[in-house]
């Protein structure tokens, strides 16, 4: 990972630099921030520039994540009643280089572990401890990444702190965590806190415009739902390719929706706009899903006169935005939302999706129509 690679942090990336060429590096960081931020891509930059400054050809190294003196400690489930991060290192070193700003989320998902606790465990620390007992490869510095250090157990994390307290020479830690709430406070007070912000509006534009080439009019409407975050930012515009078919069913459950009150029989249209939706991949369908009840905040909003907050309308096929607007208030916004939600958590644990839509279309249908 480059310097010039990483979306926005430019005070930051200086400050790292000039902690490097100055020699005055901690042997124990703790990035924090989310993933999204940029916390992994920037302590891979700033291991590449330490391993490289030692030696020219640690750079593809470090780049391809197979340079022997750089170490990667992250969550996993057992296995075998292991929990080794080298027993998933392909599947972790695919995610991060096509996407070094992936999440726990992202992980989660490669490793089909809905129903698993991912952790970092002291069989874990034990072999960290193993591995840095042993001399540098190439003569140099040995560096250890922790992503997502906020996982540990407690068994680990006192583990880890003899660790942090005595590291063998020439070691430099980096740990990364998206919220230092759930760490050992010794963990750290034995650390020099770098805290990593949000992505500023600009850098985001910029990359989106880099990357995919998008309209003005889109990137603002990615800015204000990414919240400085690039991973959400990859996301939202990648979803756009699907969000004119999410509009077209959004306004085809609202009017049938509008229907059923007065004629029942429309409820059969309903009951097969959930069978369709039902034959998409799970992610399509949570994408969805999330499409869904953003529609319904910005219709809210709209209706309580927050309109210079809505970011987007629906007023494509004679749709009336305006119109719907006013059938969303606060006596049935959170019941919407809670179905939603509850639909969300069926469909994360692999619940029959044909029941799971066709429950969520008639419920709403049902809530659309109370009274403010």
């Amino acid at each position: 990972m480059n310097w010039e690679d990483i979306v926005g942090q430019n005070s930051l990336k200086k400050l790292l630099k000039e902690s490097i060429e100055s020699r005055r590096v901690s042997h124990a960081q703790l990035f924090i921030g989310k993933e999204g931020y940029g916390t992994l891509p920037l302590a891979l930059a700033f291991a590449k520039e330490i391993l490289t400054r030692e030696n020219e050809s640690a750079s593809s190294k470090v780049d391809n994540l197979n340079h022997l003196d750089l170490h990667f400690s992250f969550p996993v489930f057992k296995s075998d009643k292991t929990g080794f991060s080298s027993q998933f290192f392909e599947e972790f070193r695919d995610m991060i280089l096509e996407n070094p700003y992936a999440n726990a989320e992202d992980w989660n998902a490669i490793l089909e572990s809905e129903n698993k606790q991912l952790t970092i465990y002291a069989d874990e620390v034990d072999e960290i401890n193993k591995k840095f007992a042993l001399k540098s490869f190439e003569g140099g510095s040995k560096i250890l990444i922790v992503w997502q250090a906020d996982k540990m157990n407690t068994e680990a994390s006192n583990k880890f702190l003899k660790f942090l307290e005595e590291p063998p020479k020439n070691t430099y830690l980096i740990l990364i965590a998206s919220d230092a709430g759930d760490m050992l406070p010794t963990i750290l007070s034995r650390t020099q806190l770098v805290e990593i912000p949000q992505i500023s509006n600009e850098y985001l534009s910029a990359a989106l415009q880099k990357k995919f080439g998008a309209e003005t009019a889109k990137i603002s409407e990615i800015l204000f739902q990414a919240q400085g975050n690039w991973n959400t930012a990859q996301k939202l515009m990648t979803a756009e390719n699907e969000s004119s078919e999410n509009e077209e069913l959004f306004i085809m459950w609202v009017r049938e929706a509008f229907q059923v009150k007065k004629k029942p029989e429309f409820l059969k249209n309903i009951v097969l706009w959930g069978r369709k939706i039902s034959l998409w991949n799970r992610e399509k369908q949570m994408n969805f899903l999330e499409y869904c009840a953003e529609m319904f905040r910005l219709a809210l909003l709209q209706n309580y006169g927050g309109e210079e907050l809505v970011y987007k309308k629906i007023q494509s096929g004679g749709f009336k935005w305006e119109s719907f607007s006013k059938y969303i208030h606060g006596a049935n916004i959170e019941a919407i939302l809670e179905e939603i939600s509850e639909a969300n958590y069926h469909l994360e644990r692999n619940g029959n999706p044909k029941i799971i839509w066709t429950d969520l279309g008639i419920k709403l249908s049902r809530y659309i129509h109370k009274a403010a």
